[in-house]
């Protein structure tokens, strides 16, 4: 098993994912949301690459149960029912619902990645379950970070690093691609406090100045589910252990 990391999803060319087995990560906050909307009920998540197709798929495709949900630039989308908070996504207002979801970079990351053979979505608050099931598939994987508008994103690495991390205690002879050995240093360095992390990283800041501390402090929470995201037909839904 070979472990790859993609810093961003700039330069990669989206039939590259074809066949391949990949996880995507969003920590601030789109794979955060989407691990809360499914663990809190919601039916499934559809993500998207523009807000024109947000709203376009959201009329009427699934009868009526569909929430939009998404943000430009950490701030709520004018006429969408919800944000990017994954607090938001509340059993009360998502169970049974079919979540249309754009953001800045995490949905763009996951629709970029579409072709691969296996998509998952992986936050600090599912990595151990995804790592369990990563080592079960035992097949060679591509990390692919959001980043932040196309830019590098620390807290991407970092959770990157872990859950490579996490697949090494579970299964020997790991192999590790050059970025994937630069995730795990700095998951050894920066990852032991996440919420600290979080804090001081850039997207991390700006969150704060715009009154979203709860959000990173949920979002820094460790192994607090064991829901795993898997894409297939468009639509993200949890991964069933009976397909296994």
């Amino acid at each position: 098993m070979k472990i790859n990391v993609l810093f961003s999803p700039l330069g990669a060319d989206e039939l590259s994912f074809t066949g391949r087995t990949t996880v995507v990560i969003d920590v601030l906050r789109a794979s955060s949301t989407i691990v809360a909307a499914l663990s809190n009920g919601a039916r499934e998540v559809v993500p998207v690459a523009t807000v024109e197709f947000a709203v376009k798929v959201s009329g009427g495709m699934f009868g009526g149960q569909t929430l939009l949900g998404g943000e430009r630039n950490t701030k709520k989308i004018e006429g969408f029912a919800l944000g990017n908070s994954p607090l938001e996504y509340t059993p009360e207002v998502v169970t049974g619902k079919t979540i249309i979801l754009y953001t800045t970079n995490g949905t763009k990351a996951i629709v970029k990645a579409k072709f691969s053979e296996n998509l998952f979505v992986c936050s600090f608050l599912n990595l151990g379950a995804l790592a369990k099931h990563l080592v079960k598939l035992d097949k060679d994987f591509e990390i692919l970070c959001s980043g932040r508008n196309n830019y590098y994103s620390m807290e991407d690495s970092i959770c990157a690093g872990k859950l490579a991390s996490e697949v090494q205690k579970l299964k020997e002879n790991v192999e590790l691609s050059d970025s994937s050995k630069a995730c795990l240093a700095l998951n050894k360095t920066f990852g032991k406090n996440t919420f600290k992390m979080l804090k001081e990283s850039e997207h991390g800041k700006i969150l704060l100045e715009n009154g979203f501390e709860e959000d990173l402090k949920f979002c820094s929470s460790l192994n607090s589910s064991d829901i795993i995201p898997y894409f297939s037909a468009n639509v993200l839904k949890v991964w069933q252990k009976s397909k296994e």
